[in-house]
């Protein structure tokens, strides 16, 4: 969503390279650069007037740093900005009362049945049993809708077909999660194309029957400002708790969601970031704003492992490799446990690779789906060998790679252009040993076993296909955007593999 605000943003930080400090000169223009990429997002003037203010009266007292750029002291003042526009600090969601009332509110096409069962989804998923209730009366469809999100996610959903009293709907189903102990109750209510007087008479009754603990409103990113005018109507009749960004994966320019926290003065609490029913997040606006600079969001990727990735498994390839030689088959396990985590696309992002490459969104997306094709070569690849290949990827010569090219139905160059990039993540990972065994110059002081090390940027060999910092599965070599190439016939490559027969036949002349 925020693709477009980024790439302005980086483009207004890259004028500021090669000035010594901040003036009032330099100030002014990048803060007429920053204007005009916010109101491009479709930013509501009033915050675009609010957050420059914010910035230029920060920019002009900020004090010279030695050490400190420029560009990375109002990089740093923008950052602050943002965060304080998305709300500060995270709100956590309401859960007191046995059960909890949340009550979702939103105009018809939001997201918001869908919402309803994304956040029963992460509740279940955080121990608790919640109850899904069909409210929308007034669309049959969505009662079903409903009804199959139930099944999918396994929560139980309160439905009673043909009643139109939401009242006693919901009444009904409060009292039937407390005979069977579930926890809390999410209401599914009506929407409308747009806000009416009698879609707020219905949603004033249940508030005043049901006093949700919380009051939801799901908005539709795409929708611009116009989200925001519904946000503040709603909020005004009903004094919303909070709200739900949705489709924030989208291709929106994303005003909404920079504007609607200061407009209507209620936190986010989750952003619905793709069209699966694990894709509800927590909103933190510190998070949202490193990602909308492209600096990255490490507690989000964290978080993200902790969920998709077995502790179990990962300790084990770990322990692995720290005990032996690094194989093929710990390299599809490590691209395994990878591909848990997501698209490479939102990897990337959350570790902010864009901006330490200096690369802008369509570069990143470029690199991304090159990324996809390669690890599902490599997969492929993998697959076709012998287990005593994977272990001992040297026993690999001429003929072996011709067979597994045959087998896998991919070329010998590509099976060659595997074994080298391979061979690169194995001299990383060899060069890595003995500084996550807390070795000479790699351990971290007071902890025990060391610290992982990890190779300055630009050094060592770095990520297969030459990104540093290494990452299994292979990345396109730079510049992104071009896609590797592979060993010719009558190549060489650094690990000794799949030397060409033409090469090996001139090695045995004398």
């Amino acid at each position: 969503m925020f693709d477009t605000l980024t790439d302005k943003l980086h483009s207004t930080f890259r004028n500021l390279t090669g000035d010594a400090k901040l003036t009032a000169e330099n100030i002014e223009e990048a803060i007429a650069d920053v204007r005009k990429s916010l109101l491009e997002a479709d930013v509501s003037l009033k915050v675009v007037k609010l957050f420059i203010s914010r910035v230029r009266q920060q920019a002009l007292g900020a004090e010279v740093i030695e050490g400190v750029n420029p560009t990375q002291q109002f990089v740093k003042i923008v950052h602050d900005e943002l965060v304080t526009i998305l709300g500060g600090e995270n709100t956590p969601i309401n859960l007191d009362g046995k059960p909890a009332v949340i009550m979702l509110l939103g105009l018809q096409g939001s997201g918001k049945t869908t919402a309803t069962g994304k956040l029963a989804y992460k509740l279940k998923e955080e121990g608790m049993k919640p109850l899904m209730v069909a409210c929308d009366v007034q669309r049959p469809a969505a009662i079903m809708q409903l009804e199959t999100l139930g099944k999918q996610i396994d929560v139980p959903v309160f439905a009673i077909h043909g009643q139109t009293d939401v009242q006693e709907i919901a009444e009904q189903a409060i009292e039937h999660a407390k005979k069977e102990g579930l926890h809390p109750v999410i209401l599914d209510t009506a929407g409308r194309l747009q806000v009416d007087t009698a879609l707020m008479a219905e949603l004033m009754i249940l508030d005043r029957a049901c006093e949700p603990i919380e009051k939801l409103l799901v908005v539709d990113s795409m929708t611009g400002q116009e989200a925001v005018n519904v946000a503040d109507t709603f909020n005004t009749q009903l004094d919303v708790t909070g709200l739900i960004l949705s489709k924030v994966d989208g291709d929106a320019r994303g005003g909404a969601a920079l504007s609607v926290r200061e407009i209507v003065g209620k936190p986010i609490k989750f952003i619905s970031t793709g069209e699966k029913l694990d894709n509800l997040e927590t909103f933190y606006p510190d998070r949202m704003a490193g990602r909308i600079l492209d600096m990255g969001d490490v507690l989000s990727l964290v978080e993200k492992a902790q969920a998709n990735i077995d502790e179990k498994e990962a300790e084990m390839v770990a322990m692995d490799m720290l005990k032996g030689e690094f194989t093929l088959e710990m390299f599809i396990k490590m691209q395994k446990m990878m591909k848990k985590m997501g698209p490479i696309g939102d990897i990337m992002k959350m570790m902010g690779v864009g901006g330490m490459f200096g690369l802008n969104s369509s570069q990143q997306k470029v690199v991304a789906e090159h990324g996809e094709q390669m690890m599902s070569m490599y997969e492929t690849a993998i697959n076709s060998m012998t287990k005593a290949e994977r272990k001992k990827p040297e026993l690999i010569d001429f003929q072996r790679r011709r067979r597994i090219a045959k087998g896998c139905g991919l070329k010998d160059a590509q099976i060659g252009q595997l074994l080298n990039d391979f061979q690169k993540m194995k001299q990383m990972m060899d060069m890595m040993r003995p500084m996550m065994m807390g070795g000479a110059g790699g351990g971290f002081p007071g902890m025990p076993g060391g610290f992982p090390g990890m190779p300055p940027m630009g050094k060592g060999p770095g990520m297969p296909g030459g990104m540093p910092g290494g990452m299994p599965g292979g990345m396109p070599r730079l510049p992104f955007g071009t896609p590797p190439k592979a060993p010719t016939a009558g190549g060489v490559n650094p690990a000794g593999f799949g030397r060409s027969r033409k090469l090996r036949k001139k090695k045995r002349k004398p």
